[in-house]
């Protein structure tokens, strides 16, 4: 219906739409859509024929520029964009092909005629120097077809039709967009989403007790939203209907419709339908109430809308499941899915439809809430949850709470209704939901991050990430994070040092960073260890069958073939966690933890020896009679001083490149030796850990390496700065000294804090790397000390790889979340293989 504003037509257009303006050649329409749409909404005959061949009034290229017109409106479609075709549109098969488009791409037709005079049409084109000489018979026929169709609009498809007659009526209109009717984006919840009630009444007043409901309003302003098939099959479904109906209409509650009171809808308007099913439950309860309460469930009935998208667009609830390509759509296919789900065609052994497995091969963004197929325990698969789990047939009465993703349920009070069909032991898909697949990874992708917005993987490297994955990495279920690179510290201008930390400290200040940890920065393997309690624990959430966790390298490899020493190491961590008592202060079945392993002789000797260690060997062997030749050549009188002492300085850094690198590596027996050192608790059990400030996270490391009973686990010395404070900064640095004197690595400098933001509100380094002096000979080798190599070093560029550390940092946060929020694997690998990915990015050899 349109109303009257300021004496002009209003006229009501949907946000999502195909808007088809209906008129004859000069009654405006150009005119009108300037007027009223935004310029890149309209699409319009005449530009598209000019597309084709550069003039807009060759009737010759009208095909070809109205398959332009359709596919250029076919991708705003389908990128959820409305749309306004300007063309005149009087042919019925002309709108036709509109109609089908908007069907295609599940959106709403709507019409709007322009019904001028002809005259009016003639004046307009004669003052047209490109239409002037149109014959008045092209107008007199656009008017007639025009005139013919108008009765037939809306059984052609068209949801709306707005008819503006004469040109005051046209100039008067105002457009009006409103919203479809299932976007309730803007209401953020708190939600508490009840599964299939099918007249169980008692088990629903039961449910919303627990739920913390007082005759159906929460004291907190939560909302109830139900998921449909509220009726048949129980003993009470009136009871049901009065105590949904009531917090519908009083604001607590929202409400979808299942395909049973789509059933029960059609009955009680009079049609036809089979008694089946539990409808003649619900019929025969019904007769004992009242007309007039009839009268409210009917009309109940027919304002319930498909599905509702909710909190921002994160989250859908509807009775059967949604695709995403459905999402916030309106057409008779969304609706159909909506309230019965796609089936394969075939029946199963008990003579039902076998229902198409959409869950399985889901991947929207938003979480899916639904019923309609009863489970016997409501799981997560995919980011989609079925909530029906069977309460009229004696199983239970599930509710969700949202955000928070905690499921609350009550028993049923007996069997009300035999099930045809056994309920299923287990959800479809499993527990690990979707398996990961190829398009989950590959190609280049942008990755939605909390903390830095879309993270843009090049196709590039995605593909050597994909090598490393396929070829190298460990079970991919029990691979939930990759901690990213490390920035350097800015290049120091110190005497004779390419790091120092007074540049980190710096750094930090300017960040408006105040507290630092300084760490020692053990010479090792980075090592990510994930810790299960038992197997079972392994089984339930990450769907590992025998393992108890895993220990991998940065880069996804496992750091023992042999699964038995993993394991082994696994045992010890878990029996540190248990008897420092954090499984149940943490109340967590698992536990991942960032870490340090040694020596490094376990994954680098070989590196070490053939590369850097062959150097010195070579250096030890060839130095001594190089120096003693050169020595007696002097002594004779040749003129060697600067070749001699060139090689006096060699012999004397490969020395020192010998020391540095053998402190290292020792040997291990087994277990033996071998020290893990954690630093940092990154997730657990429905929490993330990352911003847990790193004083308390070294309290608990502390605990875990006090209660470690067999020499396994190392503790991480540490040591805190304040950058404000210069005798503070002086002690940072005389500590730096004092152990890399000693051939310590150096230290890593973190914000006491965690996750930090400057300022201007971008995310802070989580830690800067300073390495020693001696240390940097294993990278730089024996004489990156002398002065011009020391210059040339100093010109690394280090924005690209600090930008790098940023960019794997929020994949790797959004890992961590992903994982605590017990989302599906597919979207925890998407962020780790991000992380990955850029790995292979090049970045600046000096670095």
């Amino acid at each position: 219906m349109t109303e009257t504003q300021n004496g002009g037509r209003v006229l009501p257009v949907t946000d999502l739409s195909l808007v088809v303006l209906v008129g004859a050649s000069g009654s405006g329409k150009s005119t009108f859509a300037r007027r009223h749409f935004k310029p890149t909404e309209v699409i319009s005959s005449d530009f598209c024929r000019g597309l084709v061949c550069d003039d807009e009034n060759d009737q010759s290229a009208t095909r070809d520029a109205f398959d332009v017109l359709h596919y250029i409106a076919g991708k705003r479609l389908a990128a959820g964009r409305r749309t306004v075709v300007d063309a005149t549109s009087v042919q019925q098969d002309a709108r036709r092909q509109l109609i089908e488009l908007a069907r295609k791409y599940d959106v709403l037709p709507v019409a709007i005629v322009l019904d001028m005079p002809e005259e009016v049409c003639a004046e307009r084109n004669a003052v047209r120097s490109d239409r002037a000489d149109m014959p008045r018979r092209v107008i007199q026929r656009h008017i007639r077809e025009l005139r013919r169709s108008l009765r037939h609009l809306e059984r052609e498809g068209f949801r709306k039709v707005h008819v503006l007659r004469g040109v005051e009526e046209a100039e008067s209109a105002v457009v009006v967009t409103e919203k479809r009717f299932n976007d309730l984006t803007h209401l953020t919840g708190p939600f508490d989403i009840v599964g299939d009630i099918h007249g169980c009444a008692s088990e629903l007043e039961s449910l919303l007790v627990q739920l913390g409901y007082t005759d159906g309003v929460h004291p907190e302003g939560r909302t109830a939203v139900f998921v449909g098939d509220l009726v048949d099959r129980g003993p009470d479904t009136p009871g049901v209907l009065r105590r949904v109906m009531t917090m519908v209409e009083t604001g607590n509650a929202l409400c979808v419709p299942g395909n049973h009171e789509n059933k029960y809808g059609r009955h009680l308007k009079g049609r036809k339908v089979q008694h089946t099913h539990g409808v003649a439950e619900t019929i025969a309860q019904m007769e004992g109430e009242s007309e007039e309460f009839k009268a409210r469930v009917r009309q109940f009935l027919d304002g319930l809308v498909s599905h509702y998208v909710l909190d921002g667009g994160r989250l859908v609830v509807c009775h059967a499941g949604l695709p995403e390509k459905y999402h916030g759509r309106t057409s008779g296919r969304v609706r159909s899915h909506a309230l019965y789900g796609d089936t394969t065609g075939e029946t199963d052994e008990f003579g039902l439809p076998v229902r198409y497995p959409w869950a399985e091969d889901y991947r929207g963004r938003a979480a899916v809430v639904y019923g309609h197929t009863p489970v016997p325990e409501a799981t997560w698969l995919n980011n989609t949850i079925c909530l029906d789990t069977g309460a009229v047939f004696g199983g239970k009465l599930t509710a969700l709470r949202w955000p928070e993703r905690e499921l609350v349920d009550v028993p049923a009070e007996r069997v009300w209704y035999e099930p045809t069909r056994p309920l299923r032991s287990e959800a479809p898909g499993g527990q690990d939901g979707r398996p990961l697949d190829l398009a989950d990874v590959y190609g280049r992708r942008a990755v939605e991050t909390r903390y830095a917005g879309r993270v843009a993987v090049r196709e590039e490297n995605a593909a050597a990430a994909l090598e490393v994955m396929s070829r190298f990495a460990i079970d991919p279920r029990l691979l939930p994070y990759l901690p990213p690179t490390m920035a350097p510290t800015a290049t120091s201008q110190v005497d004779g040092y390419l790091e120092h930390p007074v540049e980190a400290f710096a750094q930090y200040a300017a960040d408006g960073v105040e507290r630092v940890v300084c760490e020692e920065k053990h010479m090792g393997s980075r090592a990510v260890a994930l810790v299960c309690r038992d197997a079972e624990a392994a089984r339930r959430r990450f769907g590992a069958e025998g393992p108890t966790g895993s220990l991998w390298t940065r880069t996804g490899r496992p750091f023992f073939d042999d699964e038995a020493v993993t394991e082994e190491i696994l045992g010890r961590l878990r029996s540190a966690i248990t008897d420092a008592g954090l499984w149940d202060e943490l109340a967590t079945d698992w536990m991942l933890l960032d870490a340090e392993l040694m020596p490094w002789s376990l994954k680098a000797s070989g590196l070490l020896r053939s590369q850097y260690a062959a150097v010195g060997a070579a250096s030890g062997a060839v130095f001594p009679g190089a120096l003693a030749a050169l020595e007696a050549a002097s002594a004779r009188g040749v003129d060697v001083p600067g070749l001699l002492d060139r090689q006096r300085e060699r012999a004397f850094a490969a020395t020192a490149f010998t020391a540095a690198y053998r402190r290292y590596c020792w040997t291990t027996d087994g277990l033996d030796g071998v020290r893990l050192a954690p630093f940092q608790l990154l997730a657990v059990q429905g929490r993330s850990l990352a911003a847990l400030p790193h004083d308390e996270q070294l309290a608990l490391i502390d605990r875990l390496v006090e209660h470690d009973g067999t020499g396994l686990l190392q503790t991480t010395r540490r040591l805190y700065v304040d950058t404000g404070e210069a005798e503070s900064v002086r002690a940072g640095v005389d500590w730096w000294l004092e152990m890399t004197g000693r051939g310590g690595e150096g230290m890593v400098v973190k914000p006491v804090g965690a996750l930090v933001r400057n300022p201007e509100g971008r995310l802070v380094q989580p830690g800067i790397k300073c390495r020693g002096r001696e240390y940097l000979r294993i990278i730089y080798g024996p004489e990156y000390t002398r002065p011009d190599n020391l210059a040339k070093l100093r010109q690394r560029f280090l924005n690209h790889k600090r930008s790098l550390a940023l960019r794997e940092y929020a994949l790797g946060l959004e890992a961590l979340d992903r994982l605590a929020d017990g989302e599906p694997l597919w979207r925890v690998h998407e962020a780790v293989f991000g992380v990955l990915a850029l790995e292979s990015e090049p970045v600046d050899p000096r670095l």
